[in-house]
C-alpha cells in the first residue's frame, strides 16, 4: 500500500511535465472552449478522457494488448490536431446536447493516449498484486495532474475574455491554431518509417 503515495506522484507528475507537453496541448485543445460555469461539462469530458486511457493502461500493463509504440507516437499529435479543428467549427458558445461529439472524441482519444502512458508506467511498475491499486494511484494522479491543468487554462481564459474582453470566438480560434500548428509539426517529427 506504501506504492500508492509515489503512483499518485508520478501519475500527477507525468501529466503535468513540460517534457510531456503533447499532453498539455491536448488538455488544452479539449477544454479551452469553455468557462467556469461549464464546469460540469469540463468533468465528464475529462473523465471520458481518463477512462479511455485507464482502459488501455490497464491492458498494455498486463500485456493484453501490444502495438508499435512509434505508431502511437505519431498517432498522439493527430488526435491534438483533430481536436484542435474540431474547436475551428464552434461558433456559439451554447453547449445544448448533453452528450456532443467532443465527449466520446475525448473517450477514444484517451485510449490512444493511454496507450503513450502505458510505455512509460510499463517501464516503472513491477507486475505483482498491488498492480491495480499502482494503476488506480497513477491515474489519480493523472486526473488531478489534468484539473491543475484545466484551473491554469480557465484562469488565463478568465483573464483573457472578461479581463481583457477579447471574444471568446478569436480566443477559440488563437489559441486552437497554434496548438493546430504545434501539433502538425509533433505529428511530421514523428512520422513512422
Amino acid at each position: 500500500m506504501n506504492d500508492v503515495p509515489f503512483y499518485f506522484a508520478l501519475g500527477r507528475q507525468h501529466i503535468t511535465d513540460w517534457q510531456g507537453l503533447d499532453h498539455i496541448l491536448f488538455i488544452t485543445a479539449l477544454c479551452i472552449r469553455y468557462q467556469w460555469n461549464d464546469w460540469r461539462r469540463i468533468l465528464i469530458l475529462v473523465t471520458s478522457f481518463t477512462i479511455g486511457h485507464s482502459i488501455t493502461l490497464l491492458m498494455s500493463v498486463l500485456n493484453m494488448m501490444h502495438y508499435s509504440t512509434k505508431f502511437i507516437e505519431f498517432l498522439i499529435p493527430i488526435t491534438i490536431m483533430l481536436t484542435s479543428i474540431n474547436n475551428l467549427f464552434v461558433n456559439n458558445f451554447v453547449f445544448r446536447s448533453k452528450f456532443p461529439l467532443i465527449y466520446f472524441l475525448a473517450l477514444f482519444f484517451g485510449l490512444i493516449h493511454g496507450l503513450g502512458f502505458s510505455n512509460y508506467l510499463k517501464s516503472i511498475i513491477g507486475i505483482d498484486n498491488n498492480i491495480l491499486m499502482q494503476l488506480l494511484a497513477f491515474n489519480i494522479g493523472l486526473e488531478v495532474g489534468q484539473f491543475m491543468i484545466i484551473s491554469c487554462i480557465l484562469l488565463f481564459s478568465f483573464f483573457v475574455v472578461e479581463l481583457l474582453k477579447i471574444k471568446r470566438r478569436e480566443y477559440l480560434l488563437y489559441i486552437s491554431g497554434g496548438i493546430l500548428a504545434l501539433a502538425i509539426q509533433m505529428a511530421l517529427q514523428r512520422l513512422p518509417h
